[in-house]
């Protein structure tokens, strides 16, 4: 049977890394949207971005024996690693993790659950990661975590289309009339307080006023919606210019999907190098398994995978 049923002239592909519908600009554009982890075995797959598809929940949501909330801009490291957690600790099978906003994990924390559509989860998490200072913060505010472990560090970068079409060099051509802005929504994305210290540095006051409330208002600064995985999709299909992001996000684009973006460094004394902490919760419903996912995480079998795709180790 064709993919491409004539009747409704949609396309579904049910196999794969994921499915999409015929109508959505043709193929090449089409394979950009998420997700990009591979579904798991078993069950009838079905997804068909961007009307129904799922891309910041992974795993086992029925009775799990272990729950990770990663901050979300980690979502590419996922399958890798929970698949050679399970290899060396073959007890774990169901596994649920979510790569959402942090401030949204947060906030799912202290309500008690996650409305995602028609949805609920109250599933509560036994490993929460975040960055290292907001980690510290959580923990000063509510005493929610039992140990913590450091396992990786991401500067900053800037993704633009390939060929860089619109000459950006820097932070400070981000305040230019004529570049649209993909930047990170201040209201729950903490890589948000980093990039707008970034434009401090680059063009004071003024260069971060521009850009993130002139251009705001005038519609050439976007603020993402879901987190910072947003604006690659947007340099990809052309509705924005640039997009300060993690670095590991224009490696994972440019490097590993191999689409058409280039990456535009930062200079040091412009940058920032964010240190991302793994914690275990106190009330942590599994805690033999949170103990066991806390020490891999700085195994060197889990470093292996985080330097994969991108990420700095956790020391200098």
């Amino acid at each position: 049977m064709s993919p491409c049923s004539k009747r409704n002239g949609s396309c579904v592909l049910l196999a794969g890394w994921l499915a999409v519908a015929c109508g959505i600009a043709g193929a090449s554009q089409a394979d950009y949207l998420p997700p990009w982890n591979p579904p798991p075995a078993g069950g009838v797959s079905f997804a068909v971005p961007p009307f129904d598809a799922i891309a910041d929940l992974h795993g086992d949501i029925v009775d799990p024996q272990l729950t990770v909330f990663f901050a979300g801009n980690q979502f590419m490291v996922v399958h890798d690693l929970i698949d050679a957690f399970k290899r060396r600790y073959p007890q774990y099978q169901r596994i649920y993790v979510e790569t959402l906003p942090p401030g949204i994990l947060a906030k799912q924390i202290e309500t008690g659950s996650l409305v995602m559509g028609n949805l609920r989860i109250a599933l509560k998490p036994d490993i929460l990661t975040n960055g290292k200072g907001s980690i510290a913060e959580l923990q000063k505010q509510h005493g929610w975590f039992a140990d913590t472990a450091d396992y990786a560090r991401n500067p900053l970068a800037i993704l633009v289309a390939k060929g860089n079409p619109k000459h950006i060099e820097g932070l400070k051509d981000l305040g230019r009339a004529d570049v649209r802005v993909s930047m990170p929504n201040p209201q729950w994305e903490g890589i948000a307080k980093q990039i707008e210290a970034g434009y401090r540095k680059a063009g004071g006051d003024a260069l971060d006023h521009a850009i993130m409330d002139s251009k705001v208002k005038d519609g050439s600064t976007y603020l993402t919606r879901i987190h910072h995985r947003e604006s690659p999709l947007r340099v990809l299909q052309g509705t924005s210019d640039a997009a300060p992001v993690w670095s590991t996000e224009a490696y994972f684009q440019q490097q590993v999907l191999h689409r058409p973006v280039a990456t535009v460094a930062i200079p040091a004394q412009q940058n920032v190098t964010a240190t991302y902490t793994a914690a275990r919760m106190n009330d942590a419903p599994h805690v033999q398994a949170a103990k066991d996912f806390l020490g891999f995480m700085t195994s060197a079998q889990a470093q292996a995978i985080y330097r994969k795709y991108g990420f700095q180790p956790p020391q200098p």
